[in-house]
């Protein structure tokens, strides 16, 4: 499929960065940000197709709201379906990473049951290492060298638990790619299981049902066409909606909101609402943390 149009400007007063050449690994995307003006960052973070991976390390935390209660944190990682969770901080100077589940599962230590449905304190998953790779971002001259540590860092982690079955691999990478469109009866006969086996297997692995990803994916897209201002019924009918109805219900689902809420400014500038890595022909970047809109390799600000 071709590259998707839906990506959304950049809010003002945040400098953002991306590796050069894009990172090492599979299912991986990272990118850093500082709100250079003080903007603030005030936002719910939406469900989408990746498992997100946040280091703070300008001095400030972030603040984290759901509804078992609030925290401060310096870092954080957000599951696909965080529940509703607002995040919060001022001048906040962060790298953000985000994981396919697929590389997820075998990177994180964490099954999905444990990961989903809630928001992890990264001191908890890494302890002291967490501490130090945020002392060492700090003390980096530069985003370059601040993405070498996290590589260096990813390296030790990335694809050191256990795999995910292929099958499930190569379905969720079909689903990905076909934006959601899939037709989930077939599935299971692409890969060569009953489909009860898929439902299981896949489920344990990424998280959810495959058609419940199918639905994670086409919503994903369709909450940054919706954020990009295009109009809802354009957007609807790009996505494979029925129509304008079915697409809402989706959006309700999934964010608690309405289509209209997420065209209002500002909407996806929060971790864990972006594409998911490694999607060929979408290679969009947060324009603040978790909003698409940087080309690989450049940094720059916006005013």
């Amino acid at each position: 499929m071709g590259p998707d149009p839906f990506t959304p400007d950049l809010l003002p007063g945040w400098e953002v960065a991306r590796p050069r050449g894009g990172t090492p690994f599979d299912g991986v995307d990272m990118a850093g940000f500082r709100d250079r003006d003080a903007m603030g960052l005030d936002s719910w973070v939406l469900p989408q197709p990746a498992v997100t991976v946040v280091f703070e390390f300008g001095g400030d935390s972030i603040g984290v709201e759901q509804a078992d209660g609030s925290e401060v944190l310096g870092g954080l990682a957000a599951g696909m379906s965080p529940g509703p969770t607002r995040i919060r901080g001022r001048r906040v100077q962060c790298v953000e990473v985000r994981l396919s589940p697929v590389t997820a599962y075998s990177t994180l230590g964490l099954s999905p049951t444990d990961r989903e449905g809630r928001v992890i304190d990264l001191t908890d998953l890494w302890g002291r290492q967490e501490q130090r790779l945020r002392e060492q971002l700090a003390a980096a001259p530069g985003w370059e060298g601040r993405f070498t540590l996290l590589s260096a860092f990813l390296a030790e982690r990335v694809g050191s638990g256990m795999p995910v079955d292929p099958e499930v691999a190569a379905v969720w990478r079909h689903i990905v790619a076909r934006r959601g469109r899939v037709r989930v009866n077939d599935l299971a006969q692409s890969c060569g299981w009953s489909r009860k086996r898929l439902w299981s297997r896949f489920g344990a692995q990424i998280g959810m049902t495959p058609k419940r990803a199918a639905m994670l994916v086409r919503f994903d897209r369709a909450a940054r066409g919706l954020s990009a201002g295009r109009d809802p019924a354009e957007v609807a009918a790009a996505c494979g909606y029925a129509d304008q109805s079915h697409m809402h219900r989706d959006v309700r689902d999934f964010a608690g909101i309405t289509p209209g809420a997420l065209r209002a400014p500002g909407a996806l500038s929060a971790p864990g609402t972006s594409t998911a890595p490694g999607v060929s022909g979408t290679h969009d970047t947060p324009g603040t943390p978790g909003t698409p809109g940087t080309p690989a390799g450049e940094h720059f600000s916006k005013t």
